[in-house]
């Protein structure tokens, strides 16, 4: 049932067409392979004619392939097409939503308190942190330092995606996962980080 998440997409409709989010076109898709796996070959057409048709002119592949799967039975073993009618794509979907909602409302796929732990774990001494010897910088920000996320949820020092996006022709990529997207897709977030690195002098960073 993808009802509320379709009735989610039509409100904000305008903000997915400026970010071209996927996620209406994949939940349509959804949809249809339901009704083929139902063997409600009729409905399927009719819905196909109504919801899936005006997405032709940009996702035209991604639609013949699942338009195919009205000459096949959901018991299929052809692979090409088998793995349409299997469970996976509901999780991929389920993953997919989460990554717009986080996305438009600026938030992280990782729990905060995960993001927390790690900005506090990084003010910690340790072996990129110690007292004395020279700063690379003298003064650092009063209350938050700015991350970006990814939208896998990990998170990096917006100045650094920056600059690796600025040497890569506007792509960035995620050292901890592989993941390789544009630094537009990326969200900021700012985290409050511990006082005791913003206003402790004996602290140096490498």
């Amino acid at each position: 049932e993808v009802a509320s998440a379709l009735a989610w997409c039509a409100d904000n409709k305008t903000r997915f067409k400026k970010s071209k989010s996927k996620l209406e076109f994949q939940l349509r898709l959804q949809e249809f392979i339901e009704l083929v796996r139902a063997n409600s070959y009729k409905q399927a057409i009719l819905y196909a004619q109504k919801h899936l048709a005006p997405w032709g002119a940009t996702h035209m592949n991604g639609l013949q392939h699942f338009l195919a799967t009205l000459a096949f039975k959901s018991t299929t073993e052809c692979t090409k097409y088998k793995v349409l009618f299997e469970l996976q794509p509901w999780d991929a979907l389920v993953h997919q939503f989460k990554q717009e909602f986080c996305k438009l409302y600026g938030m992280t796929m990782e729990p905060l308190l995960s993001i927390y732990l790690q900005a506090g774990l990084s003010a910690l001494k340790a072996p990129r942190l110690y007292q004395g010897g020279p700063a690379l910088t003298r003064e650092l920000p009063e209350a938050s330092f700015a991350f970006t996320v990814f939208p896998n949820g990990y998170v990096y020092s917006t100045k650094a995606l920056k600059e690796m996006a600025d040497k890569s022709g506007g792509e960035v990529k995620c050292t901890r996962t592989g993941l390789i997207c544009k630094y537009t897709d990326l969200v900021k977030a700012y985290i409050y980080i511990m006082n005791l690195v913003a206003h402790n002098p004996h602290f140096r960073l490498l």
